[in-house]
């Protein structure tokens, strides 16, 4: 097949993808101005929207190569330019025994929140997506993880669905825990950082405490973030790992580490050594947030309304759950350390 007809079967359907990302913008920018914030980023209004479209009339055939061309290559893309918005110089703030510490707090965490959502009947996909998401950094984490261990668009769609919700809820509730459990300012700081999936959720939860909770939550919440590295590393190496072997390939030579990850990967190394000029780091995390964003439409386009209907209830239940185990391990974390 030449390149002009793979690109006449995938325009119509990349042509839907980017219509309902823009859609999505233009509603998280009507939410902003009437609520005066994002309570609901527009990934995950791309995916609602996008069910919605295929909920109301079903989608053409000719639609399916653009939409799976945008939901796989377009979100690797936004994965790879991801890397460049992270860097190791963010730990030079934090102690070693704080950076271990946090290192501490997602293992445990994502091998908690995984368990819970095993027990709780999900699938080991779905509990993996919300364990890293929960354990990590929520949207961009999910993102991230999912192309590497292979979800599907319904597990995909249902934790990021309820984990949103979740961040939001946290935001709204943590600041009681320091006005009515007596939390001196640095460990509220460090509990935000550790429990509140986005930096810029981290920010609102601090900043009705003070600039020290800001600064504190930030630099816990960047190191934090830096443990997307080496997880999805990891679920690459084990999942390529256990499909040799289910397939009976291991004989043959594979790739263990998606080509998307190495690219992930060799721009946070890229970036840490400054080999990025500043200014084109923000232009990178634009382009990879638009990518991502249609990529988001693309899977709410590819999703089964009752399927994940049928997961609420298990997934708000395991996301629950696992944030508040999170905060109970991050607590753990906050009085071995003896912040005061």
């Amino acid at each position: 097949m030449s390149i002009t007809q793979r690109a006449n079967m995938i325009l119509p359907g990349l042509a839907l993808t980017s219509a309902v990302a823009l859609l999505a913008y233009a509603a998280e920018h009507v939410e902003t101005s009437l609520l005066g914030g994002r309570w609901i980023e527009s990934l995950v209004l791309a995916i609602a929207l996008g069910i919605a479209v295929c909920t109301i009339k079903p989608l053409k055939p000719t639609m399916k190569p653009g939409i799976d061309f945008s939901a796989k290559f377009l979100l690797e893309i936004a994965i790879v330019l991801l890397g460049a918005s992270i860097s190791l110089s963010a730990i030079r703030g934090a102690g070693v025994w704080l950076i271990a510490g946090i290192a501490i707090v997602v293992v445990l965490s994502i091998a908690a929140t995984y368990m819970i959502g095993r027990v709780l009947g999900l699938p080991p996909k779905l509990a993996t997506l919300i364990a890293c998401g929960n354990s990590i950094c929520g949207n961009s984490a999910i993102v991230a993880v999912a192309p590497v261990i292979e979800a599907d668009s319904q597990e995909i769609a249902a934790a990021l669905a309820f984990t949103a919700v979740l961040g939001i809820a946290a935001v709204f509730l943590l600041p009681l825990l320091y006005f009515h459990l007596g939390m001196s300012v640095p460990q509220y700081g460090t509990l935000a950082g550790l429990t509140v999936y986005a930096v810029p959720q981290v920010l609102a939860a601090t900043a009705p405490v003070g600039l020290l909770a800001v600064q504190t939550g930030t630099l816990v919440k960047l190191v934090r973030v830096l443990m997307l590295g080496p997880v999805i590393f990891l679920l690459g190496v084990i999942t390529k790992a256990e499909t040799a072997g289910t397939d009976g390939r291991t004989g043959h030579h594979h790739s263990l580490v998606p080509w998307f990850i190495c690219g992930f990967l060799g721009l946070m190394a890229l970036r840490s050594f400054g080999l990025i000029p500043d200014a084109l780091v923000a232009p990178m995390q634009t382009i990879s947030g638009i990518l991502t964003v249609i990529a988001m439409a693309a899977l709410g386009l590819s999703v089964n309304i009752r399927s994940v209907a049928h997961a609420g209830g298990r997934v708000i239940a395991a996301a629950t759950l696992s944030l508040l185990t999170l905060g109970a391990i991050s607590y753990g974390l906050i009085l071995a350390l003896q912040i005061q």
